[in-house]
């Protein structure tokens, strides 16, 4: 029986384009399990957006001297295109820009602000003197007192992961002019997070399928205690305050950005004809929500969200929230601000997607910090994709074309080896299912490519290029084997590998879509006409690590 499932992925900052770093740690995850139930034939809903508000945007507007808007909506559209090219499939992807989400946003402010979990107060806040204004987060650097790492903003230190105000840092300074920042009073509008401590403490404690780096940053941060956290600043670009006297002030983009699930969920059924089709999915208590983040993102889903949502009332908290933990980059922290990334546009430019799902699927930064290298990469792609599965495809779907006329054979009697290797097809369909649903993608690509490796011992085994010299049924039957094998592995690599699944399935001489078949071991009958044999993947020359490691080197200037 199909289910509906709700899946929702970070909201990435709209001041620079993607890279694998943002890939590896939400935005892939979250696509294999959309398309995995989607597979299965469940109602799957995937929404996100680009986050349009807030310093980042103006830091990188200000350093070009342009608006906010011409920054965010120049990488709004960088972010369309390159889930179109990589495959990544969102039902909706908005932005907070929208007279929507404004809408909404200022309808759960003035909500919480009648009930008391919002209120009114002074508060210290950096002055630039030289700057001539207040300094909202991301405008102030220095080092966080909590791990004493430099380097931290005003928002949240990178390294411990922990939010901060900028009044926290040690020997803050202006990001602009250097200056350090003089303490002035200035009133602003607190959530009061507090309120919902206990409450959240013994939500969390219940999570128990919580992945345990989730778990443990969440309750340790619970029991330390929460602090009220102003949810308004002194900046000009965001919602605007719905509560007069505010014009100069704007919501805190911490606040207002996790609004956007819902704000998101609601132009979604706008555009649907049902404007109240998102209550199935938010507020239907046997409708379950992923949140797929990145480790520092971790306190916003788990602590704040749900805080506002508690408050708010009338939707279910989030039931998972899988976080990744940190990709590093030859070696190294990748590093906008340095320039030490790859770039998904760049990547897209010169490479096929499949290979970079691939790699960073089965690498991914699941429970540790995993790391990308142009090395690993060309030998994952040559060694597995190309020589394992690749090759398995294209030597035995030539072999058939040649010699049985571009049909399946069609089988005699099986023996116990052509038997065990269907069942293995079978239980790695379960297995990947069992895994998938955990949201345990290293473990459910892993068993993928094992079959494909299985495949291949049993053909050398069978090798029907010789055996069909003898016994041409034998030959047949044991490609029949084969061909279902691929069959299967065309069904499991799909969340993965969308791309050559698709092709593969066209090869296989099927002509709708390889969803509608669904998440199953199935057999293709004897006498099907197969499709033209291709190439499913392209090996890749050793010139070409040096070339991008070079092109990384180049780009950060080192």
């Amino acid at each position: 029986m199909s289910e509906k499932v709700l899946v929702y992925t970070a909201w990435p900052y709209a001041n620079g384009p993607l890279h694998l770093g943002h890939i590896a740690g939400c935005y892939l995850p979250a696509d294999i399990f959309v398309r995995y139930h989607k597979q299965k034939g469940d109602q799957v809903l995937m929404l996100s957006g680009s986050d349009q508000h807030g310093t980042p945007i103006t830091v990188k507007a200000e350093t070009e001297g342009v608006t906010p808007m011409d920054i965010a909506q120049r990488y709004h559209e960088d972010f369309l295109k390159s889930w179109d090219k990589f495959g990544i499939s969102f039902d909706l992807f908005t932005r907070t820009t929208t007279e929507n989400h404004a809408k909404v946003v200022q309808e759960i402010f003035l909500d919480l602000l009648e009930k008391g979990f919002i209120y009114k107060n002074t508060m210290q806040s950096p002055y630039c003197g030289h700057c001539k204004k207040f300094l909202p987060d991301r405008y102030v650097e220095g080092t966080c007192p909590h791990c004493k790492s430099t380097g931290a903003r005003g928002d949240q230190c990178d390294n411990c992961g922990k939010p901060l105000n900028p009044e926290d840092l040690i020997d803050a300074k202006c990001k602009f002019c250097g200056n350090k920042p003089e303490i002035r009073d200035t009133d602003h509008y607190f959530l009061k997070l507090s309120a919902f401590n206990d409450q959240l403490l013994e939500w969390v404690s219940k999570q128990e399928h919580f992945k345990p780096n989730v778990y443990q940053f969440t309750k340790q941060y619970l029991t330390d205690g929460l602090r009220d956290r102003a949810i308004t600043r002194d900046i000009l670009w965001g919602v605007k305050i719905p509560v007069e006297g505010c014009d100069d002030k704007r919501i805190y983009v911490w606040f207002e950005a996790v609004i956007g699930y819902l704000s998101a969920a609601k132009e979604w059924s706008e555009k649907q004809g049902n404007p109240d089709l998102w209550k199935e999915y938010l507020q239907n208590e046997n409708v379950k929500s992923w949140y797929f983040i990145g480790k520092d993102n971790i306190p916003f889903h788990t602590i704040i969200w749900p805080a506002i949502l508690m408050g708010y009332g009338k939707m279910n908290l989030p039931y998972d929230v899988p976080s990744n933990e940190f990709l590093t980059l030859e070696g190294k922290q990748l590093s906008t601000s340095r320039n030490w990334a790859v770039w998904l546009p760049d990547y897209l430019e010169r490479y096929e997607p499949d290979p970079l799902r691939y790699l960073l699927s089965i690498n991914m930064p699941e429970t540790n910090d995993a790391d990308f290298s142009w090395n690993e990469f060309l030998r994952r792609n040559n060694n597995e994709l190309v020589a394992t599965y690749g090759n398995l495809v294209h030597r035995v779907l030539t072999f058939t074309g040649k010699h049985f006329e571009g049909k399946v054979p069609v089988p005699g009697e099986l023996d116990e080896q052509d038997k065990q290797l269907l069942e293995l097809a079978k239980k790695t369909v379960d297995d990947m299912d069992s895994s998938l649903s955990r949201c345990k993608f290293k473990e459910a690509i892993r068993a993928a490519m094992s079959l494909a490796q299985e495949s291949n011992k049993y053909l050398d085994t069978t090798a029907p290029w010789k055996k069909i010299k003898e016994d041409r049924e034998r030959a047949g039957t044991s490609l029949w084997v084969v061909i279902n094998l691929i069959n299967t592995l065309k069904t499991v690599f799909n969340p993965f590998l969308p791309f050559s699944s698709a092709k593969l399935h066209s090869m296989l001489g099927f002509e709708d879509k390889l969803e509608d078949h669904g998440w199953k071991y199935e057999e293709i009958p004897g006498g099907k006409t197969l499709g033209k044999p291709e190439p499913l993947f392209k090996k890749f020359e050793e010139e070409i690590v040096e070339q991008e490691v070079q092109r990384i080197r180049e780009q950060s200037g080192k």
